[in-house]
């Protein structure tokens, strides 16, 4: 009776811990929210904000501004930071290491390389390069470094020597494409440069509902393996004892992890560190590895994490602008470093 007890009040214990961090996400994402809108040359009161907003109502310039340059970046910046989180959540499962992401893995730098040939190469013979094109260009470049990847992870036995090997095959991709930028026409490539270093900059609602479509479709995907994801964690022994085809689950995560990586890439340039710092900042607050719970937590806190970045790219040297990928990395790369010393002391 007593053990019994104690397990209610465990649950009771873990079931308000997550609650409390799912409300602490909701109310930092209403936050950075309304600071991302607020911000700018431009300042516009949270109660002008509101009506223009809810009422559709106000000051024409405000109205266009919100609705036009503001908004799609806030909510493409949102959609975009909770996919690449969950892409680094989805390796970190397949490799079965807290140090695995898209953007040290070289799978960004490749899908950005496979879009940089692909819009040097297509503005040369159409005025304009759809979103569609661009996702199909950098999930293809995705799937091809997580190809190499692969390849290395059969030869190398050791997680440090792999993470080596894709921080090289990031510098040659992130090489090949600033070789083209260089030598392509300034005339055919408008915002390429600014694209490559990563930037929401220049969204519009067509962004926003081409990147909502493909994210959250990947995203529910994602949560509907939650309970084999759960299994596989525990080793791919008990994970086929417990009924999952471990081969057709490992291809469902190389093409789930790269169409998310590729998606953000494509709309935003290669950001760094984000697939790696939040999935390891989310467990911590939550004290648990589950998947049903750190899969949610991990989307939301992706976008709190690159809104508040964006926030401080945007403000930090207002009106000059920082790239996304700067200010996370600054951002995320001690937590990366932290990782790793903490890794070491168990050896």
């Amino acid at each position: 009776m007593e053990n019994m007890n104690l397990n209610r009040s465990d649950k009771l214990k873990r079931y308000a811990r997550y609650n409390a961090v799912f409300l602490l996400l909701f109310a930092a994402f209403v936050l950075i929210t309304v600071l991302n809108i607020n911000s700018g040359s431009v300042n516009i009161s949270v109660k002008e904000i509101a009506r223009i907003i809810f009422l559709r109502e106000g000051d024409e310039m405000s109205y266009s501004i919100i609705w036009k340059i503001r908004l799609p970046r806030i909510v493409t910046s949102a959609l975009l930071g909770g996919g690449l989180a969950l892409s680094g959540f989805l390796l970190q499962t397949f490799f079965g290491n807290p140090i695995a992401g898209p953007f040290v893995l070289g799978i960004s730098s490749g899908a950005k390389l496979v879009v940089a040939i692909t819009m040097i190469v297509l503005i040369q013979y159409v005025n304009s390069i759809s979103a569609f094109a661009m996702v199909c260009a950098a999930f293809a470049g995705a799937l091809i470094s997580m190809g190499f990847v692969l390849l290395a992870s059969r030869q190398v036995h050791q997680m440090s020597m792999l993470l080596v090997t894709g921080i090289m095959i990031s510098y040659i991709c992130s090489a090949i494409t600033e070789f083209l930028i260089t030598f392509a026409k300034d005339t055919d490539i408008v915002n390429l440069h600014n694209w490559s270093q990563g930037s929401f900059s220049g969204m519009d609602w067509d962004d926003v509902w081409m990147c909502f479509v493909i994210i959250m479709i990947t995203f529910a995907a994602t949560f509907m393996l939650a309970k084999p994801i759960g299994a596989y964690q525990l080793g791919e022994s008990y994970a086929q004892s417990m009924g999952v085809n471990i081969k057709r689950f490992r291809v469902i995560l190389i093409l789930l992890s790269s169409l998310l990586a590729g998606c953000v890439t494509a709309f935003a340039g290669p950001i760094s560190f984000v697939g790696i710092a939040v999935p390891h900042i989310v467990k911590i607050a939550l004290k648990t590895a589950k998947p049903i719970v750190v899969i949610p937590a991990t989307f939301i806190g992706g976008g709190v994490f690159c809104m508040f970045c964006d926030y401080i790219a945007r403000t930090a040297f207002s009106p000059t602008e920082l790239s996304i990928s700067t200010v996370t990395a600054i951002f995320g790369a001690p937590i990366v470093i932290g990782m790793l010393l903490k890794k070491q002391q168990k050896y």
